[in-house]
């Protein structure tokens, strides 16, 4: 059964009173998208609107479709090699200029989260707000020693309309993979449960304090990042360092001010690196929004981190397969790539990996030869996710945050430098890293590290070689009464069918000897019979 029909219902709507079938022209679209876009025009909505030639239709549609519509918008908004210039124009509002909610309201929310006044908190608070965005929105404010500070609130009222449309799309997740055998490669819906958890994270403003306060001490001191401080936090609050700088996106002003934009999107290459790699905690929201540029030191500029509400984190060894899946594509060794993804137990038996060499290579291969404003990043990832469809390969779905990470930031690197070479700059560092991680003395120190704890637990090592024995004990003893049952009814049907054959095999020879000699049947039934007498006044 479909969940939330007025939900539905409501969706479409909203799609049919912008008229967002009309965005682009139907001869541009294929046909089957053509007759999705024809139920638009079915509703209602769509037949007294005036929205048709309304130029910011799409932004106001998905800011009243809600957070996870906005979420959409914001990540096309980084794709500026598939997104027509006056949609994009129209997304990129959707990073921090979503219709802000009424400032009464704010103003209530900060006093019952922080538990005290407004004007007790802070010496000025702004009420025009900086920034409006899907979750949350703020404000500048000064705290009573001068400091300068932002106030983020999260919108009151979203986590129900969340809620309600990841059911949605849970069933339509289940839907996809009950029909579509490339939505149960991906692993579709544990896929969408665990970005579920992710925008549901995204509510609670002290866990992005947290993960603020980590970041910053990852990069204190640095000259490639700057994270700001964080002062005080709720669940729906939460007050930082006000910043100075421009978008990544702004690149009129780093022109201006004469900045090397290549060497920017080389240090912004290398923290998304040191992040996944040295880290193991990557920023995985990477809109314009959220990435900003220091301009007090033209010269030597730095990144400023921003939202650190959705991080990513790898396992130790997806983090290392990633790293060596990354150096076999630099190297142009596909063989090696696919054992690798063999090794990492993505591939079913029985695959032809030499072909699927071939596809890799066929596909990824060009990857490595051209320069960022000549690949079609986005293109690539489909084709290679086709290919993980034909060849029945597994995708784990904690690699899926990593891979929109790696969307928006190929969408950065391209509009900010295009001619950066990703693959000169990445390979000495990914090369540094796999060897540190692969350095014997290295373990033997990590396992070092790990003898006090190993020691402390040794005191609970008898015990549990006890129960492990009794254990091991009681499994013995269930085995051999499940193999003495098992003899026994083996026994009991090679018993039955000992008897069935010879029973067979005797109605067969009297059906024999009935068809051959009839009268010898009558003699053996009167001999019977004669027995039977006896037996009767025997008895």
């Amino acid at each position: 059964m479909i969940p939330h029909i007025t939900r539905l219902l409501e969706l479409w709507r909203i799609a049919a009173h912008y008229r967002l079938d009309t965005l682009v022209p139907a001869e541009e679209l294929p046909i089957k998208a053509r007759h999705a876009l024809s139920l638009i025009r079915m509703h209602p909505a769509a037949w007294s609107s005036r929205e048709r030639k309304n130029p910011l239709k799409l932004k106001q549609a998905l800011e009243d479709m809600g957070p996870l519509a906005i979420k959409l918008g914001q990540l096309l908004s980084t794709r500026r090699d598939l997104i027509p210039p006056e949609i994009l124009s129209q997304l990129v509002l959707l990073q921090d200029r979503v219709k802000p909610y009424d400032v009464d309201v704010l103003k209530t929310r900060i006093q019952q989260s922080l538990k005290a006044d407004v004007n007790t908190l802070f010496a000025r608070f702004d009420e025009q707000p900086l920034a409006a965005a899907s979750i949350a929105q703020v404000h500048t404010a000064a705290l009573h020693d001068g400091r300068e500070v932002i106030v983020k609130v999260t919108r009151p009222n979203i986590r129900s309309q969340i809620l309600q449309d990841f059911e949605i799309l849970t069933w339509l997740g289940n839907t996809l993979e009950n029909r579509i055998e490339a939505a149960r490669a991906l692993h579709l819906n544990e896929i969408i449960q665990d970005y579920r958890q992710i925008i549901l994270n995204e509510l609670d403003l002290s866990l992005e304090a947290d993960n603020t306060r980590r970041m910053r001490h990852y990069f204190t001191g640095s000259s490639m990042m700057y994270v700001p401080e964080v002062y005080m936090d709720s669940t729906d609050v939460m007050v930082a360092e006000r910043i100075t700088g421009v978008p990544i996106s702004d690149t009129e002003t780093f022109d201006r001010l004469g900045m090397d934009r290549a060497l920017l999107a080389e240090r912004g290459l290398t923290i998304f690196f040191t992040q996944v790699f040295r880290d193991n905690f990557f920023h995985a929201d990477m809109h314009p929004g959220n990435v900003f540029v220091e301009t007090i030191n033209p010269s030597n500029p730095r990144f400023i981190a921003l939202d650190c509400a959705i991080m990513g984190e790898l396992s130790k060894q997806d983090q290392m397969t990633v790293a060596r899946m990354l150096l076999a594509v630099m190297n142009s060794n596909f063989m090696q790539l696919i054992q690798i993804v063999h090794q990492a137990g993505w591939i079913p038996p029985g695959t032809d990996q030499d072909a699927l060499a071939r596809e890799m290579r066929r596909t990824v291969g060009p990857m490595v030869s051209k320069p960022m404003d000549q690949l079609d990043f986005a293109g690539i990832l489909l084709q290679v996710m086709d290919i993980a469809r034909r060849f029945h390969l597994e995708i784990p779905p904690q690699l899926m945050l990593l891979l929109k990470t790696l969307v928006h930031v190929e969408g950065l690197g391209t509009d900010l430098y295009p001619q950066l070479d990703i693959w000169k700059l990445a390979k000495p560092i990914l090369t540094e890293w796999v060897k540190s991680n692969m350095n014997p003395v290295k373990n033997l120190k990590e396992i070092g590290q790990q003898v006090p704890d190993l020691l402390l637990g040794a005191q609970d090592l008898p015990s549990l070689m006890i129960d492990s024995l009794n254990g091991l004990k009681n499994q013995s003893a269930w085995h051999d009464k499940q193999l003495r049952e098992l003899q026994s009814l083996r026994m009991q049907i090679e018993t039955q069918q000992r008897s069935n054959w010879i029973f067979g095999s005797m109605i067969a020879i009297l059906l024999s000897i009935a068809i051959i000699a009839p009268w010898f049947v009558s003699v053996i039934l009167i001999i019977l019979a004669g027995f039977v007498s006896l037996w009767r006044v025997m008895k």
